[in-house]
């Protein structure tokens, strides 16, 4: 972790990193320059050295809701609005759902000790990368959707309501079958409803 000041300086188009390091900047989203540095991860991805930054932002004022945005939780969509806004979102669960079934159809094809074992070992990484990518794009999703839907209730002054989905994560956890479907709703609701919640409270 780095902070402003001792950790990194942004100067003169370039970016200062303690121990020496000088990186000429490339690309900038100019999006939240108004708001203060703080601290920064620098990572290397793709080629390229990328420096996380994140931001102080304020906290928007609180007002009395005038209405409320229901939020409805479907598998392939989530419904949210009031009585004169409908929007809809659709889920991530297909998207992560083929990477799911790519990557156990690889698994289950080169698993034979017939395959030497360096074959064996790229096809595992490669199993491994698309189950990760899975979950990123539960991730992902998960962490989006939600900003939609707080900033059409920061809009129109409304308080955000969603259903409880507790009930509902237990009983797919009690659907018996070998579809890993059921798997990856439960976790996309999860992280689904974690992040409706942590927007709205921000």
């Amino acid at each position: 972790m780095l902070h402003p000041g001792s950790g990194y300086k942004i100067k003169d188009g370039y970016v200062e990193i303690i121990g020496g390091i000088r990186l000429k900047i490339i690309g900038w989203d100019r999006r939240y320059d108004e708001y203060e540095n703080r601290e920064a991860r620098l990572v290397y991805r793709g080629g390229e050295m990328i420096l996380w930054i994140s931001k102080r932002m304020p906290r928007p004022k609180q007002y009395k809701p005038r209405d409320a945005i229901a939020i409805d939780i479907n598998e392939r969509k989530i419904v949210y609005g009031d009585d004169k806004i409908n929007k809809d979102i659709d889920t991530a669960v297909d998207r992560a759902y083929k990477w799911k079934i790519l990557a156990e159809s690889l698994q289950r094809r080169y698993s034979s000790p017939r395959y030497p074992a360096w074959r064996r070992k790229a096809i595992h990484n490669r199993v491994r990368s698309y189950h990760r990518k899975a979950r990123n794009v539960l991730e992902d999703w998960a962490r989006k959707a939600p900003l939609k839907m707080v900033r059409l209730a920061l809009k129109l002054q409304h308080a955000v309501a969603r259903e409880d989905l507790t009930g509902l994560i237990n009983s797919l956890r009690k659907i018996r079958n070998k579809d890993h479907r059921t798997k990856l709703i439960i976790m996309g609701y999860s992280r689904l409803g974690r992040w409706i919640d942590w927007q709205a409270m921000k």
